[in-house]
């Protein structure tokens, strides 16, 4: 689907009325012992065969990201771009009217001479999505891992019936091909391999000062440098950002804004805790920070882009397309928001409640992890910058901001201990509003933190909506 370029600033003015209201082609797989587990269901329900594997594919990895080791958020949403982008090029040589992002991307090339005449894509995908998702998911929980090779042979013991010797083997290489591409494309950027390793470098040291973020006791700053990783539409110099004292200056005066902020994250939360309450069901359904439990937060917008694609029927070029740009998008969504978080360095809401409001508050996350916040500033909120930069590239995508669609993202899960019970929205502003919002009653952030992560997402959306694909 083409795009009806809708402005970011419009769709931000209506955010903040809401808010205001409410080389080498050979790569070998490690095999780990598989753990069996009943989360692992790919099945979806299109016509078409070829966008049928690319989503079990991008469901398969919606479904082993709840297994990561150290890798959320910052690190999923690059291999989330490069993954996609594997998926895309693989099949770009088949679709009318696309072009290659080889020429947009400097240091990215692929050889187009492996490409042969008799190669089917349904195949090379299956190859070249098993490849890219061992590389890049490169830290997964014991056992975990083989469920990417079991898929892959399970389709492939299909996908190769009635094919040729030739044509099995020259489908395979392009998958191979495309994908060691990739992945050599991303290890010139050094900056990101090197925070891969090292997510919590010793030689930060945050800044000192009343209202502002510091690594509780036992706990590290993480991604401090993601700033530096290579982005695709927009860079963190490029992105527009609201200085958080010119909107919420620091003060202990009852009467002030930023008071009033905090007292809303500790009415909001302990309310919530002690009713179980809608509000809880939002912040818990939301929540999405918890690793072997949930799936993350920008892997969260996979499993809906997942359902979005079964839901509307997408032919395969379209479902490229979409997981392509929502992997681009959270790329930079997350390189931009972090740029900002160590730049304004704003404290987690519970610092300031238990010593102004409540010394015994914790927050509704506390239950689910050691500690009471992820270990990173506040402002702005990532996981409302996820939400506008997946708003905006769906509301791009099919056209319209309206929908009719229930969240079941949590559904087929076995092991949940927090109110995963689906959801229903009518518009992707609104989605992406209450998972922003959904962060007050959890007790992580304050308001202002979700509407400039909203208002931060929209306008990175704005900037991969208009790469140009076609």
């Amino acid at each position: 689907m083409k795009t009806m370029k809708l402005k970011f600033t419009v769709i931000i003015t209506l955010s903040l009325l809401i808010f205001q209201s409410c080389t080498n082609d050979e790569i070998v797989l490690d095999n780990d012992t598989a753990t069996a587990t009943d989360d692992f269901d790919t099945s979806v329900k299109v016509t078409n065969s070829t966008t049928e594997i690319i989503t079990e594919w991008s469901q398969l990895w919606v479904s082993i990201d709840q297994y990561t080791e150290g890798m959320r958020p910052n690190i999923v949403t690059r291999s989330l771009a490069y993954i996609h982008l594997t998926g895309y090029e693989t099949g770009v040589p088949f679709m009318e009217d696309y072009n290659s992002l080889t020429n947009q991307f400097n240091n990215f090339n692929i050889n187009d001479n492996v490409l042969q005449d008799d190669v089917n894509l349904n195949l090379a995908l299956n190859t070249a999505y098993a490849l890219a998702i061992d590389h890049f998911m490169h830290s997964l929980q014991s056992g975990i891992r083989q469920n990417i090779t079991d898929f892959q042979e399970e389709q492939r013991t299909e996908l190769i019936v009635g094919l040729t010797e030739s044509e099995i083997e020259n489908s395979e290489r392009w998958g191979r091909h495309v994908a060691q591409r990739v992945i050599d494309y991303a290890e010139t950027d050094r900056d990101a391999e090197e925070q891969i390793v090292d997510q919590t470098p010793s030689d930060y040291v945050a800044p000192v000062g009343i209202g502002l973020w510091s690594a509780t006791a036992n706990e590290d700053a993480w991604f401090p440098y993601w700033r530096e990783v290579r982005t695709f539409a927009i860079s963190p110099r490029q992105t527009s950002s609201v200085d958080f004292d010119s909107v919420l200056a620091y003060s202990t005066n009852t009467s002030s804004n930023y008071y009033e902020q905090m007292s809303e994250v500790y009415n909001s939360a302990t309310t919530a805790a002690a009713e179980n309450n809608e509000d809880l069901w939002i912040a818990e359904f939301w929540a999405d920070d918890v690793e072997g439990l949930m799936i993350s937060p920008p892997g969260r917008h996979f499993s809906i882009a997942n359902q979005l694609i079964e839901q509307e029927d997408l032919d395969y070029d379209e479902t490229l397309e979409l997981l392509l740009k929502l992997g681009l998008a959270m790329n930079d969504a997350a390189v931009s928001a972090w740029d900002d978080k160590y730049t304004y360095n704003i404290e987690r809401p519970s610092n300031y409640i238990t010593e102004y409001i409540d010394d015994d508050f914790t927050t509704n996350l506390s239950k689910f992890i050691d500690g009471a916040n992820p270990a990173f500033p506040s402002y702005p909120s990532g996981h409302a910058t996820f939400a506008g930069v997946a708003a905006g590239v769906f509301i791009d995508f099919f056209e319209s901001d309206a929908i009719n669609f229930t969240d079941r993202t949590y559904s087929n899960f076995t092991n949940t201990t927090f109110n995963s019970t689906p959801r229903t929205f009518t518009s992707f502003s609104q989605m992406a509003y209450e998972n922003a919002y959904s962060r007050v009653p959890l007790g992580v952030h304050v308001e202002q933190d979700a509407i400039e992560g909203l208002r931060l997402g929209y306008e990175i959306s704005d900037a991969v909506n208009n790469i140009d694909l076609q």
